[in-house]
């Protein structure tokens, strides 16, 4: 078994496409599909199952790939280590859900331009992950819902962030300028993998039950917007998701939720013991990007 192995089979987890998976890695797919095809034969385990138009984890491809994280991150972990071992400044390892929420990126933009010699990694990674990797030092900073953070995580709220729904370009919501929320009782709902987002399927769940009926949910699971939204592009689902992670997806429109607004709490996450400057410049500018863009509001609707 190859670290490389590894690092593409997450990858693909990501996107549940072996094209956009393979050009993420720099490798023409048919090269990730036989090392994929390599690895699930060292493994003896079929860990993902793929069709024409269809990719997806199976059950042992789920639990493989929390290992498989655990063991990239403690490599890069070891890697700095290292390299401080020998003078090399140390790197802030920060967490980050998805590459498509626009919160940290715009945070870590505004960290870079005021302390330009601090080195950043991000770490794309689920919330009950961060936590875990917060404590054990894999991590120095995450992003995430704090409402169930451990007490060995410290947070600070920053952002009340507008829930709306991803719809296809071609659906009768399309045409609206927001959408109340008991019409979703009407639709099928894809939520992420419960792994990866527990707390965001929760919140999701609650938005719903307090609107008067639990969502019809759709059967399949993803961990990336983007997968999200090549599900809703074909019609086979709708999307609840903030307006943080807004961006130019084909086929896919987004529109305010309504009747109540909602709003999805950000909160940077932290190890409570750890007082260092690093952190202290990421929670500082959380705070002042936070004020000066307002990304907090006053509402019934914002909860922690």
């Amino acid at each position: 078994m190859e670290l490389r192995q590894l690092r593409y089979f997450v990858t693909l987890s990501q996107e549940l496409h072996f094209g956009r998976a393979a050009a993420r890695e720099h490798i023409v797919q048919s090269a990730l599909s036989q090392q994929l095809q390599r690895l699930e034969r060292e493994l003896g385990v079929r860990l993902v199952e793929r069709s024409t138009h269809h990719v997806a984890l199976t059950t042992a491809g789920a639990v493989f790939l929390v290992e498989a994280r655990q063991i990239l991150a403690h490599v890069e972990r070891a890697v700095l280590v290292a390299r401080s071992a020998v003078g090399t400044a140390p790197a802030l390892r920060v967490g980050i859900i998805d590459s498509g929420y626009d919160s940290m990126p715009q945070i870590l933009h505004e960290a870079q331009a005021r302390y330009p010699g601090l080195v950043i990694h991000q770490v794309e990674t689920g919330v009950p992950e961060q936590y875990q990797q917060l404590i054990d030092g894999r991590l120095d900073v995450g992003i995430g819902r704090a409402a169930y953070a451990p007490p060995e995580v410290a947070s600070y709220l920053f952002r009340h962030d507008p829930l709306g729904v991803m719809v296809p370009g071609d659906h009768r919501f399309a045409a609206m300028d927001g959408i109340p929320v008991a019409v979703l009782a009407e639709e099928p709902l894809l939520l992420a993998e419960e792994v990866q987002a527990p707390e965001f399927n929760q919140f999701t769940v609650e938005m719903c039950r307090a609107a008067g009926f639990t969502p019809t949910v759709y059967e399949g699971t993803v961990e990336s917007i983007r997968a999200a939204a090549d599900l809703v592009a074909q019609g086979r689902c709708l999307y609840c998701v903030p307006a943080s992670c807004i961006s130019a997806f084909p086929g896919t429109i987004w529109r305010p939720l309504t009747e109540p607004a909602s709003y999805y709490p950000w909160s940077v996450l932290w190890r409570a013991s750890d007082d260092s400057d690093r952190v202290r410049a990421i929670v500082d500018c959380a705070r002042a990007m936070s004020a000066r863009l307002g990304w907090l509001v006053t509402t019934d609707r914002a909860v922690s």
